[in-house]
């Protein structure tokens, strides 16, 4: 009886963390750990919510929740709001969204054209407006874009997550991978999204959650088969060789720590867009110090 009593007062005192992400194979890996209680919160109770990067996006303006996965596009408009944190993010090195048609299409054939992309205010959208600033931007939900360039609702479609792996048992075209065209501009990673959390927090707790989600990150790669186990619930129907390749792309060194290079992808990112006029200025970006 007393050890229950003492476990319902440990539980009253545990401050809640609201926890947002992507119902994503990779973030479900990344966040394996924490969600199945595999490491120690030290007082800190999480809870996860998740939702489409696009509604995340969103839900960051009005501080919806303490700790959210953010597009790096979006993070202009919350920088007042969230400060990003060194760990759980995801880069694609060489690869990265993806146009696609139900036609063979160039590249240079994409300006004029309806487009299916996955919210205003994603990376992926910024990306394909540096390379062909005119298009067509119809928005719609990431998993319907397939679909939609399948039955030629549009011309073409913006493909993330999953999609990027599944269209060509589709029969459908890639026009150009957007993650290959801008390592080819400025030998960078590309930076997709990112964790953030709330400045209202303050320093000292947000570096105690960044250290908890980074021993999650690197829980899930040292028991890759686990951690995979527990994602394949959230790969939407894909096979298990598929889903382990997709969480191997965006879940991986870059997850644990940006790095020197990391972060000067995502200046490099918010620069470029800045002086496009299609992010808010300044391109200052705040990373928080695990110090």
């Amino acid at each position: 009886m007393a050890g229950k009593q003492a476990s319902s007062e440990t539980a009253k005192e545990a401050l809640e963390i609201k926890l947002a992400h992507s119902p994503d194979s990779d973030d479900a890996f990344m966040f394996y750990a924490l969600a199945t209680h595999k490491v120690a919160t030290l007082g800190l109770k999480f809870t996860h919510v998740l939702a489409d990067i696009q509604t995340l996006n969103e839900a960051a303006l009005t501080e919806t929740y303490d700790v959210t996965a953010v597009s790096f596009a979006a993070y202009p408009t919350l920088r007042d709001k969230y400060v990003l944190m060194d760990c759980g993010a995801s880069f694609g090195e060489g690869y990265g969204p993806i146009v696609v048609s139900a036609k063979p299409l160039k590249r240079e054939e994409l300006a004029g054209r309806r487009i299916g992309v996955p919210g205003l205010k994603t990376t992926a959208y910024l990306a394909l407006k540096l390379f062909e600033p005119n298009f067509e931007a119809v928005v719609m939900p990431f998993d319907k874009i397939l679909d939609a360039v399948k039955n030629e609702v549009v011309e073409a479609g913006l493909l993330i997550h999953e999609g990027q792996l599944m269209f060509p048992a589709m029969g459908l075209h890639r026009v150009i991978d957007l993650g290959l065209w801008w390592q080819e501009q400025t030998g960078l990673p590309l930076p997709l999204g990112g964790n953030a959390i709330r400045r209202a927090l303050g320093p000292a707790l947000g570096r105690q959650i960044s250290r908890t989600i980074r021993q999650s990150v690197e829980y899930a790669l040292e028991h890759r088969e686990e951690a995979l186990n527990y994602a394949l619930q959230f790969a939407r129907d894909m096979e298990t060789e598929l889903a382990d390749k997709f969480v191997g792309m965006y879940v991986n060194k870059w997850t644990l720590g940006y790095g020197e290079r990391g972060r000067q992808a995502v200046k490099e990112l918010i620069e470029r867009g800045t002086k496009a006029g299609l992010l808010p200025g300044p391109p200052s970006i705040e990373f928080l110090s695990e110090e």
